[in-house]
């Protein structure tokens, strides 16, 4: 990649678009190309680490319910 793309900071969009595709295996190589030619990974990390926490809790919550509503306290 030229060095005009390793400069540009990725947008918001671009940080959460590239975490769901990590996250869920489906990333474009040229969507992996721009983010590995990125100069810092602070982005990508607090992307990752707040969608690790929302899914945790989502888990937890769709669990809580379904055994709630199964009878189980």
């Amino acid at each position: 990649m030229s060095e005009h793309m390793s400069e540009q900071k990725p947008t918001f969009w671009q940080v959460v678009v590239s975490t769901l595709g990590a996250a869920f295996g489906v990333q474009s190589s040229k969507v992996y190309e721009r983010d590995a030619n990125q100069r810092s990974i602070a982005p990508y990390l607090v992307a990752g680490l707040i969608f690790t926490i929302v899914f945790i809790f989502t888990v937890v919550g769709i669990v809580k319910i379904v055994l709630s509503a199964a009878g189980a306290d």
